[in-house]
């Protein structure tokens, strides 16, 4: 009988503890409307998503849907700098409220933390100088384009380029990146957080986006189980979305709108 009254005992405790972990596991977003504050991380290393401006202040695409969240929610944004390395252990340990740092969802990062609709595109591409016009693949004939050799673009554009495309493969990207600054090539295909990099050092090459490889969306984290303030930065994104904002932002930094993104 005793052991019995145990057993129950300690069953009630184990459903209030799970209970306490999802009241917990909820205030976020009451945390955040309460101290007028939220806390994004974002990269600073990662043009055109995120890098440091001569002010040397964060800017960027990331940092901008950042400061949209904090506005439309009618809170202050704390930027909180990160690396790819760190950026989920600073969502785990509470130092940061939400991600915006170019996370692709995946299976392996959905089993520790949680996320939203997708906010902008993250793409593979051929870039080139304005000079230049490009509007298809088949224009792609006759020209000569630097590749990274094995890389996702280098896959991506085999199977579109037209007969007549000269494709120059090189062994890394800062290899695939100097051929195409040095004029060795007319375009170059490779990764948009690459080409983000290249044209803020290379202003005078005029380079702007041309074609659309492959489109890998990135998506804003949230600690699991916070969804409350999932589904609030949901609405943000949704109204985003149709008014325009996230196209326009797509622009602004990417060359190109965010066009249709996945929930």
């Amino acid at each position: 009988m005793k052991q019995s009254k145990r057993l129950f005992s300690a069953s009630l405790a184990a459903v209030a503890l799970l209970a306490t972990a999802g009241v917990q596991a909820q205030t976020a977003l009451d945390d955040v409307m309460k101290a007028k504050t939220i806390k994004i991380a974002v990269p600073t290393d990662f043009p055109p998503y995120g890098m440091v401006g001569i002010d040397l202040k964060p800017q960027g695409l990331d940092v901008d849907m950042a400061n949209y969240i904090g506005q439309k929610m009618g809170v202050k944004v704390e930027l909180v700098p990160v690396t790819s390395a760190n950026r989920i252990a600073y969502l785990q340990t509470k130092k940061a409220d939400l991600v915006i740092s170019t996370l692709g969802k995946n299976p392996e990062r959905e089993k520790v933390i949680d996320f939203t609709a997708a906010y902008s595109p993250f793409f593979q591409a051929v870039f080139g100088p304005k000079s230049i016009t490009v509007k298809s693949f088949a224009d792609l004939a006759g020209k000569t384009i630097s590749v990274t050799r094995a890389a996702l673009e280098d896959q991506e554009l085999t199977k579109v380029a037209p007969a007549g495309a000269d494709i120059k493969r090189f062994e890394d990207n800062n290899t695939t990146v100097s051929a195409y600054t040095a004029g060795q090539v007319q375009l170059i295909a490779t990764g948009v957080s690459v080409a983000g990099n290249m044209m803020t050092k290379n202003p005078q090459l005029n380079t702007e986006f041309k074609l659309l490889l492959k489109d890998s969306p990135n998506f804003i984290g949230v600690a699991k189980g916070e969804d409350k303030l999932r589904l609030k930065v949901n609405e943000v994104i949704a109204a985003a979305k149709k008014s325009g904002d996230i196209d326009k932002m797509a622009v602004k930094w990417l060359g190109r709108p965010a066009g249709t993104l996945p929930e």
